[in-house]
């Protein structure tokens, strides 16, 4: 077969293999068996299930990663597809299933790139080129890079999340944040002999509604929205709520850390508490408990910063340059959804930037598909990225 019809086999077979958050075994072993086969010089799968390879160049020089999430969202609307979610069909020149653009058809083609790069320049490169297959992103965005930074330790980042062949250099941050307001439970008969949690959170809320996100020149606007309320005890039988819990979805920007999340909403508690003088309330950033299909247990809390890169950056520049000896347009714009990129850009401070092939619009759909024009100019671009940075 030619290498654009063994990235199409890979990326197929990759495709049918479901993988769940916490059931990626199957895509993982598969990543680790075409690594080997490719002649990856280290393969390893790291305690939460991650696999990572490494190339190593000939000459001395710095770590460049490339890296994408192995997991998928399920599916829970099989019957209405139109394809097989994971026969990984090919028509009309896509190709179908669950995770083809999220982003197992990137994950394949950074793997394919990494190999046919090695290759054709004889490892005759300065550094070393590894790839990472995470984990668990699609609900712990950058929780298993953690590991993978401390194995691999990249100089500079590829995140591979579609891009449509563009640049990406940021992102907003993404923060669950959890509001609790207390009472006293009672016969609901004799409602004032009780204090009604529900009540005491409208007034918080209301509160809350008032904090006006900033705004960032290229990020745009950040947001903070209610996406779920919960009174306890529920059902509420003819009982008064002690408890009730609201959930926010906190959108941030560079510039915001948990101190600035935390601390709007503690003033907009402070602000209902003098209108409600026997006022109970918290808010605190919720956490997330996993298990790895490893049998190890990802924990974190819900918090994954904003990251952004300067477009004058050398690196940036060099990615540029690369692509555009590959023939392809690569114009400059920031990820609109949170990815690894939180954990390695935001968190650890290793420059990074977002390439890679399909529609950032077809992740998580029915009937997802990529296109077989991206997935191979993917690959091209990618290998001509590491040879403008592993010069």
């Amino acid at each position: 077969m030619t290498r654009e019809e063994q990235l199409i086999a890979f990326c197929q077979e990759a495709v049918r293999i479901p993988s769940p958050s916490g059931q990626e075994k199957g895509v993982a072993e598969l990543c680790a068996r075409k690594m080997e086969e490719y002649g990856f010089d280290e393969v390893q799968i790291d305690r939460y299930g991650s696999v990572l390879g490494r190339i190593h160049g000939s000459r001395p020089g710095r770590t460049i990663l490339m890296d994408g999430h192995i997991d998928n969202v399920d599916v829970i609307d099989a019957p209405d597809w139109a394809h097989d979610p994971f026969g990984g069909e090919i028509d009309g020149g896509r190709i179908y299933g669950r995770g083809t653009s999220d982003m197992k058809g990137s994950v394949t083609a950074m793997i394919s790139s990494a190999a046919h790069f090695a290759q054709d320049t004889g490892r005759d490169f300065a550094g070393d080129i590894c790839v990472s297959c995470t984990v668990h992103e699609e609900c712990f965005e950058g929780v298993s890079s953690r590991e993978i930074t401390r194995l691999a330790k990249p100089d500079f980042v590829i995140i591979g999340e579609a891009t449509s062949t563009t640049v990406k250099i940021g992102q907003r941050g993404r923060a669950e944040v959890v509001v609790e307001t207390e009472g006293k439970s009672c016969h609901s008969s004799n409602p004032e002999k009780g204090v009604n949690a529900v009540y005491h959170m409208m007034a918080v809320i209301e509160e809350i509604r008032k904090i006006v996100p900033n705004q960032h020149p290229i990020l745009g606007r950040g947001i903070l929205e209610l996406t779920d309320i919960v009174s306890s005890p529920y059902p509420g039988a003819s009982v008064v709520p002690a408890l009730c819990r609201a959930t926010f979805d906190r959108r941030t920007l560079v510039g915001e850390d948990e101190a600035v999340i935390l601390g709007q909403v503690e003033a907009a508690i402070a602000r209902a508490a003098k209108k409600v003088p026997d006022l109970k309330a918290r808010v605190y950033l919720a956490e997330g408990r996993e298990a790895c299909w490893t049998g190890e247990t990802i924990s974190a809390r819900r918090y994954f910063p904003a990251w952004l890169m300067e477009e004058s950056y050398p690196d940036v520049r060099k990615v540029l340059a690369g692509l555009k000896e590959a023939g392809i347009a690569a114009p400059v714009s920031h990820f609109a959804f949170c990815t690894n990129g939180s954990h390695f850009c935001g968190e650890a401070g290793i420059p990074t930037i977002g390439y890679g092939p399909s529609l950032e619009s077809l992740a998580h759909v029915r009937d997802e598909y990529i296109e077989i024009d991206q997935l191979i100019k993917a690959c091209r671009g990618f290998a001509c990225i590491l040879g403008q940075l592993t010069m």
